[in-house]
């Protein structure tokens, strides 16, 4: 837990360097490159910011996330609930995305504010040993503050992807400073995907690792959260609509192919669940 506020620290300053960077040369295409990177900076300041205040609102209405009353969802809401007694954290907001592809998140800065999102498929295909295992996973997440890291990568990615753009038009229609390069201002568009690699691969494939191990030590059924691991795998060969730079929030990657996974966030789902089982028997269980 102690890691985090350094690991935040790290991913600001990043972005706020891939922020000036891409300033400078959006600078340099209008005529100012060092003007360009003082106006960068300032949006860096205020996108981290926002990230840091805002950015679970942001991301849960991205995904049309829809806040979940007792009364609404009341399978939902005992077991979110008996899973917060066991993990020793405040009982978290719920909030449904209404998508069919089964999945899950966390979001927010702290436990305290902390919300658990789920979609509408997850919990149609899941029994309630599985969904027990899937928000004891997303319980971790809260507990250990995975939270605002993953919640703040995500928000600025996607800045980060418009700036890029931006920096296209600039190179289209700009003046073009003296000694501003068409081809390195053509360079500042692939700094999307490669920024959005970048976040999503700071975020550590062991976290989810140790947010599963503390998830089935939690339910102590590890059985159970491997099983639904191995049906979401299943479930979310479509990906999900969203940006890919979110992909770390949700626990088995919504977006499949080409890059995505090479330099996907998560550990592969069949390493996770041999760990799981693993844990299982150790743990005395039958493997089921």
């Amino acid at each position: 837990m102690s890691s985090a506020p350094l690991k935040t620290t790290g991913l600001f300053l990043l972005l706020a360097a891939i922020f000036v960077c891409i300033g400078w040369l959006i600078g340099g295409a209008f005529g100012s490159g060092w003007g360009g990177m003082l106006f960068f900076l300032a949006i860096a300041a205020l996108l981290n910011a926002i990230g840091y205040f805002y950015g679970d609102r942001l991301i849960l209405r991205a995904y049309k996330a829809r806040a979940a009353s007792r009364e609404e969802a009341p399978r939902l809401w005992m077991i979110v609930n008996s899973v917060a007694m066991k993990a020793q954290v405040p009982m978290p907001k719920i909030a449904i995305i209404p998508t069919a592809t089964p999945n899950a998140f966390a979001t927010g800065k702290n436990p305290s504010n902390a919300t658990v999102a789920v979609t509408e498929g997850l919990q149609r295909m899941l029994g309630d040993d599985e969904l027990e295992g899937v928000i004891a996973h997303e319980m971790a997440h809260i507990r250990s503050r995975d939270t605002l890291v993953m919640t703040t990568a995500a928000t600025i990615a996607g800045a980060i992807s418009y700036a890029a753009r931006v920096a296209w038009y600039g190179m289209m229609f700009g003046r073009r400073g003296r000694g501003t390069n068409p081809l390195i201002l053509l360079a500042a568009m692939v700094t999307a995907p490669i920024a959005a690699l970048l976040i999503q691969l700071a975020i550590s494939r062991t976290r989810e690792y140790h947010a599963d191990r503390v998830a089935a030590l939690t339910t102590g059924k590890p059985w159970a959260l491997a099983r639904a691991l191995e049906r979401l795998e299943q479930g979310n060969q479509r990906p999900i609509n969203g940006n890919p730079a979110t992909s770390s929030l949700f626990i088995v990657n919504p977006f499949r192919g080409g890059f995505g996974r090479l330099f996907s966030t998560h550990p592969p789902t069949r390493e996770r669940v041999k760990r799981l089982m693993s844990l299982s028997q150790q743990m005395g269980y039958m493997v089921k």
